[in-house]
């Protein structure tokens, strides 16, 4: 959902914005004829503990190593990926940001994870650090270690205190990948819109047409139908999913944004509160192939941004749902 989900997942996880709690470390790490690089303790999928021993000079050039290797796909170019990340400092012993510590975990343990596509641009990792991952495994830890002025580049934020020269350390868990190319469209028979649902049109290879019923009030409640029925696995809670979708304001059915205008396929993280809630509530638990038709009601859109110019519509969406990774 390129409209505003990007926008807020970057503003959740901006890099190298450092606004994260304390982790603990102890002395001990890996000297190379290069200088030391940083031992990283714990479990894939559990928050790192980065041990750096003190007065330890940082090696003097960026070093990637596999930490843990798992035992998944191998990623590639093109891939859409959801990872776990976080960066510190050397020997400065907290996070600087990362995805473990934005939000306590649900029931199901979800977290906010970055949702990514190796090759393009990042909302959260800097490009050296998000290419990384490309030749690992799904269940993989990465360790990235180099200078800011290396690994974050222009992009490093002047107002996050860090000097080019500073060492940082990331740690990068690979916890989904898919291969899903980006003109991928739901394929299948398409049922009738239900009584008072809008009518949807959805020509190969371009952004649907979405036609609000003339005259009638918008619904105060959220509205769904799948109008193509996929075979593919559910949608899970904290997975990436990976869709084309077309929204169109029921107020006066005009289009504010499509897949199709933005280079075809995304993906955004599912059922953490990273996207607007009527897609959370919606989403999660429908089939891979399946084409959905939302009608989301400010409340469960942007009712709650009054700076959003959606913030009085309801939102019309038909989403083809093409993966999870």
């Amino acid at each position: 959902m390129n409209y505003n989900t990007k926008r807020r997942i970057a503003a959740l996880l901006a890099v190298p914005v450092l606004l994260i709690t304390a982790a603990c470390g102890s002395d001990s790490g890996k000297d190379t004829a290069e200088g030391t690089v940083a031992e990283v303790k714990g479990k894939f999928g559990a928050q790192p503990d980065v041990v750096v021993p003190k007065d330890a000079k940082a090696a003097d050039k960026t070093v990637i190593e596999t930490v843990t290797e798992g035992s998944g796909a191998t990623v590639k170019k093109g891939d859409f990926v959801r990872l776990d990340w976080t960066v510190e400092k050397w020997q400065e012993n907290k996070p600087l940001g990362g995805t473990w510590a934005q939000q306590t975990p649900d029931a199901k343990g979800a977290h906010p994870q970055a949702v990514e596509r190796l090759g393009q641009p990042s909302q959260q990792l800097p490009e050296k650090v998000l290419n990384a991952v490309d030749g690992k495994k799904v269940g993989s830890r990465v360790l990235v270690q180099g200078t800011a002025g290396d690994l974050v580049g222009e992009n490093l934020n002047p107002q996050s205190g860090l000097k080019a020269t500073d060492t940082l350390v990331w740690v990068v868990d690979v916890a989904g990948a898919a291969t899903v190319d980006s003109k991928a469209e739901v394929k299948g028979t398409q049922a009738a819109p239900e009584a008072g649902m809008p009518e949807v049109k959805a020509p190969s290879q371009a952004a649907a047409t979405i036609t609000v019923p003339k005259g009638q009030k918008a619904p105060t409640e959220l509205k769904q139908q799948v109008l193509i029925k996929g075979t593919g696995p559910k949608v899970e809670a904290g997975q990436g999913l990976i869709a084309q979708y077309t929204g169109v304001k029921w107020e006066d059915g005009k289009k504010f944004d499509s897949s199709w205008d933005h280079g075809g396929a995304t993906a955004f993280q599912i059922g953490t509160g990273s996207v607007i809630q009527g897609w959370d509530k919606a989403l999660v638990g429908k089939n891979v192939g399946d084409r959905v038709l939302l009608v989301i009601p400010p409340a469960l859109a942007y009712g709650s941004n009054p700076s959003s110019e959606l913030a009085k519509n309801t939102l019309v969406f038909s989403v083809d749902i093409l993966g999870v990774a």
